[in-house]
């Protein structure tokens, strides 16, 4: 019996040729490098960044770190983050494949059912995160004239969140229709809204940060108070960082497809993780040492109405570009994999459809409720995904990555799923239960674990078995 899937187009299933969901990006269909530039600006541009600085401070009496010892932790999170994202965006910039059909080289025709399901899981859970960090500040604005609580985080043990009002609720409504509208157009118009958003995003940020520290003593008086952190070791802190935008990185390829050389792809990933995470991290850290709260909104709040208006404007924005990329990837996903079942549904379809599932979660309180433990999970299981790809691309088997090899494959390539399941594995025991000499970083760990054990697996039982399956299934 056969298991090569059938070599057919997206225009012969009926789907938007200019998404690609099902073959490559042609030459001709590539984005301008500025263009694929902002749209990684804004996607860099999230609240997990504020969020993680703030972590690393040591935000609401929890261990923290000096400042020496943040940056350093975040300048390494943020070049991991950066080489990855570059590792897996050049073979989908030579190949113009996006994720699901590079790990159909690695996983098999039938195996790259297990990562994309974790992908499509993770990226409907990150829409649904950003959605409900959205509808928070717009509920700060706009507080509770209602009077009426949607959903009481003290049912389910969690009295330290504030409760999710209806007014919570009906923003995160709103915007989830637009972000759905925009990532259902495609690209092009993800491209529109990052270009000219993206040079305001990092003006605010910075304008924000300075601000904070010279209404707390300036910088002296904050670097005083820093140096009082400590408790929080640097292995946990890159775990963090690396955990908070690993589906970023592992993202990446579904944009960087569109790209036309390798300078596109440094210049991209440089735009999210050596500008603009990185000052967000920074912007996070120093803003709860000055207040006691990451989120440079909320000190907006306080300077008039202006400054509140623009800082929510800016916010929600921002977050625009990310939450396309999150749904348009997601069906990138999604599709492919319902395609392994014979289910034809259109790109444009699904995007609506896990915006609408997305929408619910976010309203009813999925970002208050589990966001922490879903960024941790993330970071120490979900890394290893990507080892096989770059593993197999830049060492083992790259003339695999041929035009039409995406059809070509056999059902399933067992050293890919072996070596996923063993580093996801690892790293969730090292997060949760053998912890590694000075905390060193699960989701590194996985990463390194499910490289090795892919090449080891390689060695072991090579091409043989590999060229035999495919000659097998073309017969």
């Amino acid at each position: 019996m056969s298991h090569v899937s059938e070599p057919e187009t997206d225009e012969e299933l009926g789907y938007d040729h200019e998404e690609y969901m099902l073959e490559p990006v042609p030459k001709m269909a590539r984005r301008k490098t500025i263009g694929i530039a902002a749209i990684w600006v804004g996607f860099g541009f999230v609240v997990t960044g504020l969020i993680v600085g703030g972590e690393l401070a040591g935000q609401g009496g929890a261990p923290g770190m000096s400042m020496g010892e943040a940056v350093t932790t975040i300048g390494i999170g943020e070049l991991v983050l950066f080489a990855l994202t570059i590792l897996l965006s050049i073979p989908a910039m030579k190949t113009g494949f996006n994720l699901a059909l590079l790990s159909k080289v690695s996983y098999g025709a039938k195996g790259f059912i297990l990562p994309m399901v974790f992908m499509a899981l993770l990226t409907l859970g990150w829409f649904a995160s950003i959605l409900g960090m959205i509808g928070e500040i717009w509920g700060v604005l706009l507080g509770n004239p209602t009077g009426v609580t949607v959903v009481d985080p003290t049912i389910f043990g969690r009295g330290e969140i504030d409760p999710v009002s209806l007014e919570v609720v009906l923003s995160c409504v709103a915007f989830g229709a637009l972000f759905t509208w925009t990532a259902y157009r495609g690209i092009s118009a993800i491209e529109k809204v990052a270009l000219p958003i993206a040079p305001l995003l990092l003006i605010v940020a910075a304008y924000a940060g300075i601000g904070m520290v010279s209404e707390n003593g300036g910088w002296g008086a904050i670097v005083d108070e820093a140096s009082t952190r400590s408790g929080l070791p640097m292995g946990t802190g890159i775990t963090i960082v690396v955990g908070a935008w690993i589906a970023g990185a592992v993202m990446g390829a579904d944009i960087m497809r569109f790209a036309k050389d390798n300078k596109a792809v440094v210049i991209g990933a440089a735009a999210a993780f050596i500008l603009t995470n990185p000052i967000l991290n920074v912007v996070g850290y120093v803003g709860s040492i000055a207040t006691d709260d990451s989120n440079f909104v909320n000190w907006m709040y306080t300077k008039g109405i202006f400054l509140t208006i623009l800082g929510v404007v800016v916010w929600t924005t921002s977050l625009w570009t990310t939450e396309n990329s999150e749904l348009y990837s997601n069906s990138l996903y999604t599709g492919p994999v319902l395609r392994g079942f014979n289910m034809k549904i259109k790109r444009s379809t699904l995007v609506l459809i896990v915006g609408v599932v997305g929408t619910i979660l976010g309203s009813l309180g999925f970002y208050q409720l589990f966001f922490n433990d879903f960024i941790t999970i993330l970071g120490a299981a979900f890394v290893p995904l990507v080892a096989p790809i770059i593993a197999d691309y830049f060492l083992l088997r790259r003339g695999a990555f041929t035009p039409d090899s995406y059809n070509t494959q056999p059902a399933i390539r067992w050293n890919g799923v072996v070596s996923f399941i063993i580093g996801g594995g690892a790293g969730l025991l090292i997060e949760y239960v053998w912890p590694l000499p000075n905390d060193f970083s699960s989701s590194l760990a996985a990463l390194a674990i499910a490289f090795v054990v892919h090449i080891i697996l390689h060695l072991l039982f090579g091409n043989r078995v590999t060229e035999t399956l495919e000659l097998d299934a073309k017969n």
